[in-house]
Order: C-alpha cells, then structure tokens, then sequence
C-alpha cells in the first residue's frame, strides 16, 4: 500500500485513510508494514503543532515539547534499531539513564516510538489527556491493521516505560521553578530600554528562559552576542537613527513579495486583534512548529524510512530548543527596545509595524536565531543544496515559498523579521551568525548514527 503526504490540515483524517485500508486489505498489509510508514510519525509532530498552538504556549516553551517528545521517540528507536543508533544517553546534560527493554522480540518499535512521543509532548507542559484522541486513533489502527493483542500491550508498555524515564528527567530541567519565579520588571529609565508594545501590551515572555538546563550548549551564555548598536535618537547620523528609519522607509515601499516573506514567517502563535471594545486572536504555528513542519516534509521528499525519521526531527529539535536558551538569555542581558516602541515615542506616535511584535526584547531575533541553528543541522542531515517547497503555512492561508536549501531559508527569515518591522536588520544578522556558532557546536558534540563495521 502506497500512501502519498498529506497536508498538515488534515492530520487526523491520514490515520482514517489507513484505517479504511487496513480494513479491505487486512490480507495484504501486516501492522510491521502500517507503522512502517514514516508518514504517521510526521503526523505524530503535527498533532503537537496544533495541541501547541491551541493551548496557546509560546514558542519558547513549545521547544522544550518537541524536544523531550522528540528525544523520547529517538530513544524507543535506539532499543530497536541497536546496530544504527547510539542513544543520547550520557550525551545531553543530566540524561544519565533510560528504560531498557528486555523483550525486544514482542515491541513494535515504531508504534511505541509515536506513543512514547505522543505521552510526553502531553505531559511535559499539557495536562494529560489533551492527545487523548489520537492515542485512541492510534491503538484503533493497531487493531485494525492485525497486531497481536500481546505486540499491542507490549508496546504500549515499553512507551510508558521509556516516557516515563524522559519525563523524570525533564522534570530536573529548572522548568517548573521558572513558572513561579520573580515577573520581569519594567524600568523607565533608559529610553532604549523594552517595555511592553501595543496592541495587547502584555508582560515580558519567558525572562528566566536562560536559566533552563542546556541539552548540549555548556551553558546559556556560551554564545553571548556583542552589544547591539547603542540607542542614540538625537544624532541623525548615528547607527541607530539610521536604522530606525531604514526600518520605516521600508515599510512604506513593502511589495507584495516582501509582504509575502513576512507574512510567511510571521509564525506568530497568538496575534492579538483590536476593534473598537471587541478583542479577538489569530493563531498560526509557532517558529519551532514552523521548522518542524519543514523537517518532515524534508524527510518525505528524501524518502527517509521510519527510525531515520524520527533521527531527524530529534536532532533538529534538541537544537532548536537549546538556540532559544542562547537568544533568550541575550534577550534578556541586553534588554533592547523594540522599534515601535521607538517610533511612536520619537518619529511617528501612530506607526504600526507590518506584523504584530511579540512581547520580548528585540536583541537578539530569537527566530533569525533559531532558523540559523537548524538550518546547520537540517544541512547536515539532508545536505547543502537541498532544494525543496515549504508548505507549512497553507493552513493559514498563506503561500508556499521554494528554497534552494535550509541556509537560504535562513537567510530569508533574516529579511522576514525586518520587512515584519519588529526587528532592525542589523540584529537579524548577528541573530544568524549566533545561531549558526549553536548549530555547529551542537552538530559537532552529537553522536546519533553507529558507523557501520
């Protein structure tokens, strides 16, 4: 049975497809050959990009769900693809054991792999119980394409197990203290300094974030950025003055490309709308939900098999979560205004950027940041020309761009957070150049494939 990709939009209705398949040809299709499909891994991750998203989380916490999901499901690969995969055990900070699996003849590998990654993207920020229903679609495929009651059971219990060993250790992450520290206080006494920006003007997001364990980085300020261009809005001449109208001039002459550009990366997981008294939000995937997307449809176009992967998007998720813990501790050691805040206070006090600026300081571009560091391991993955259409964003109505590889893709958000108006171009460029220092390093101090003997 051949099953071609789908849309992410239509997630769910994927695993129905099979099931109606698995029911007429039960015959010719064993369960080994269902959960052989890679595709029910990818569909696996978009079930957590719209479980994100409808929770509202922010991109920062929703790294750290992809990555322990991620990690979980990489570990269930290891145990059954022993000869190809060594196991991030002793590799990642503090992850010092994992379940082993003694009877290794009754697991179905795969299927524990997206139970195992299901169990712990729900339980590491989600009450338990918001991917109930896909659990149920998924134990319902099991049955329908032939798996022995004692695979079935066997399996799940392995993915318990190995979710339980990733949760335990997530749990020593310093993620639960950062929910209750110290609030970041807003001080007025520099005017370079961020404060809250319209329309919602909402608190500061995640400003402990620095102070999460690290998967690989040695620690949150291993790649401290130099300082950003020093505010200085009396000196015409000046860096900063210049860049603060570069940024509105561009807006002004935006064309529709440009529109599209920032549009496609916008990847703002809860834009707030404001007409007259009414308040309403628009929500999309978030950045590291975005690169997800993206992962996965590399691994469709390379023909990647199940365990490889679930490599994948291990690998391209460890990163991405440790690249929010370096922008986030710059963010927050810098402190930097954003330019709307800048702009309605000394040029123009009804100028409104193209896209609406999150609530976080400007420098460093934490998404500039991160699409650097995972373009270094999607480049190492799938290779440095690896030309493919991203299509992500069609849920959201929005166009699919096409990039000659991951680095211009890259390169491309660079421009997108500018031509958004919430960054200034030239912090979007020391956000790529500090991504890309995090990709390398993480890329050079993992192990996942085994040489072949």
């Amino acid at each position: 049975m051949h099953l071609k990709p789908i849309s992410t939009l239509y997630f769910s209705a994927f695993l129905w497809i099979i099931l109606f398949f698995c029911n007429c040809q039960q015959t010719k299709n064993s369960s080994k050959e269902v959960f052989a499909n890679p595709n029910l891994f990818n569909n696996a991750v978009f079930e957590l990009n719209w479980v994100v998203m409808g929770n509202n989380f922010s991109p920062i916490v929703a790294s750290r769900n992809y990555a322990y999901a991620s990690i979980a499901a990489y570990e269930v690969m290891v145990q059954g693809y022993p000869t190809e995969f060594k196991s991030l055990v002793g590799q990642l900070h503090g992850f010092e054991k994992v379940f082993k699996c003694r009877d290794t003849q009754t697991v179905n590998f795969n299927y524990a792999a997206i139970l195992a990654f299901c169990k712990v993207g729900e339980a590491v920020t989600f009450p338990e119980g918001s991917m109930h229903n896909y659990f149920d679609t998924l134990s319902l495929l099991a049955q329908r394409s032939g798996m022995p009651q004692e695979v079935q059971e066997a399996s799940q219990q392995f993915a318990d197990s190995i979710a339980k060993s990733i949760i335990a250790w997530s749990k020593l992450d310093n993620y639960a203290q950062t929910r209750t520290a110290e609030k970041y206080h807003v001080k007025l006494d520099s005017d370079g300094r961020w404060t809250p920006t319209p329309p919602g003007y909402f608190q500061a997001a995640e400003p402990h974030w620095n102070e999460i364990r690290t998967l690989v980085l040695n620690n949150s300020n291993q790649f401290l950025p130099p300082p950003p261009i020093p505010f200085n809005m009396k000196n015409k001449n000046s860096a900063y003055y210049k860049q603060v109208q570069d940024i509105i001039k561009t807006k002004q002459n935006l064309t529709p490309e440009q529109k599209h550009i920032a549009d496609f990366w916008d990847d703002n997981p809860f834009k707030l709308n404001v007409i007259g008294h009414v308040m309403f939000s628009n929500k999309k995937f978030s950045p590291p939900g975005h690169w997800m997307g993206i992962v996965g449809q590399a691994c469709h176009q390379a023909k990647f098999d199940f365990p490889n992967t679930v490599f994948a998007y291990t690998f391209s998720a460890i990163t991405m979560f440790d690249a929010f813990i370096q922008t986030w501790d710059a963010k927050y050691y810098y402190k930097t205004a954003r330019p709307v805040t800048v702009i309605n206070k000394f040029v123009d006090p009804n100028w409104e950027p193209y896209l609406q600026t999150p609530p976080f300081p400007e420098y460093t571009c934490g998404h500039s940041t991160i699409s650097a560091a995972i373009a270094e391991t999607l480049t190492q993955i799938f290779g440095d020309h690896f030309s493919y259409t991203d299509s992500t964003e069609i849920p959201f109505g929005i166009a699919p761009r096409h990039f000659n590889s991951f680095r211009q893709a890259a390169l491309e958000n660079n421009l997108a957070r500018f031509y958004g108006g919430i960054h200034f171009h030239p912090s979007c460029l020391v956000s790529t150049k500090m991504g890309i220092e995090v990709g390398q390093f993480i890329d050079k101090n993992l192990q996942f494939k085994l040489e072949k003997k």
